[in-house]
């Protein structure tokens, strides 16, 4: 390896391994050096042990790459057993080491199946709580927001964000007074297949926000062109909800086997193989799958670990599953 590459791996593998936080780079630069762990052969050596993770770019906090969403999946009301399903969703997700999970008040019962299973749990210390308020009638916004918190039954939320635009110019400077005050630590906003990216890039480029979240996959790659380098270039996290097209990729990925060059990347799960495709996007700091069950959240999670694809293999994974479905 010459030197300059070798350089280039050790300061990936030091950027993306050490949880002490130095005097920070430039935004440009913490994004440029969080890639891959996967950069020839030290990068391999150090994805098989080290758990994925990203750095946001506001704070310098690390969080690993891949959390927990709850659309769907977690609406299951006053069903018992299938809230104690939830439960162990989330601890086996807290337990291979995760930390983000979000929701909205959109998601039905969400938020009280999220609170039920925290409490069953003693509240990991881990968590790291992604919320939205989402209500037309911003007078209202505040209301929303306990009521979410109450659900959970947290203290504060560590991010809020405001739910698919709606009456954002309202809501986000509410937030980032919650932010200012020491109310709330990260502030966003979201949206959802690809809708409304015009509107999404005017916020990036004028708001102070901490986070964006949108939809980005193998097939969904829109906001490769503007959204993802835009957030790098204004030092924004980026979360990505509908990595598997609310569980359409899957079903349609289900039907081919998974190709024999995925252990390259010690992948043994189409989900997986999908997951690291979007996290080791340079620009992406989570992505959210939402699932009802362990054995696919433990797929999901497995994203974290073992050898990472680099650009070339990226590209790879997007055209062998875009000729798939």
């Amino acid at each position: 390896m010459r030197g300059a590459a070798l350089r280039a791996t050790v300061a990936g593998m030091a950027e993306s391994t050490l949880l002490a936080q130095p005097p920070l780079p430039s935004r440009r630069q913490c994004l440029t050096t969080l890639t891959t762990l996967a950069v020839g052969g030290l990068g391999a050596t150090a994805a098989a042990s080290v758990p994925l993770q990203r750095r946001i770019p506001s704070s310098g906090e690390m969080l690993p790459a891949v959390g927990l969403g709850s659309w769907i999946t977690f609406n299951v009301g006053q069903d018992l057993p299938a809230r104690d399903a939830c439960v162990e969703v989330v601890r086996a997700f807290f337990a291979a080491g995760g930390r983000m999970i979000d929701s909205s008040p959109m998601y039905g019962s969400s938020q009280p199946t999220i609170g039920h299973a925290l409490a069953r749990l003693a509240h990991p210390p881990a968590l790291f709580s992604a919320e939205k308020v989402w209500i037309g009638e911003a007078a209202q916004g505040p209301a929303q927001i306990e009521a979410s918190r109450r659900h959970w039954g947290v203290p504060r939320f560590d991010l809020l964000q405001v739910h698919n635009l709606w009456a954002w110019q309202a809501h986000l400077p509410r937030l980032l007074a919650m932010k200012a005050e020491g109310r709330l630590r990260y502030v966003g906003i979201s949206t959802s297949e690809g809708r409304r990216h015009a509107e999404l890039e005017q916020i990036m480029r004028s708001q102070p926000i901490d986070f964006v979240q949108l939809t980005y996959n193998p097939l969904d790659r829109e906001a490769e062109s503007r959204l993802l380098p835009l957030a790098a270039d204004r030092g924004i996290a980026v979360i990505v909800n509908r990595p598997f097209r609310e569980g359409h990729l899957l079903r349609a990925l289900a039907r081919h086997p998974l190709p024999a060059w995925a252990a390259e990347l010690d992948c043994a799960h189409w989900a997986t193989l999908v997951l690291k495709h979007i996290v080791t996007h340079p620009a992406v700091t989570c992505a959210i799958p939402a699932t009802s069950q362990v054995a696919h959240l433990r797929q999901n999670m497995a994203a974290l670990q073992g050898r990472q694809p680099d650009a070339a293999q990226r590209e790879r994974i997007a055209r062998e599953i875009a000729a798939r479905v």
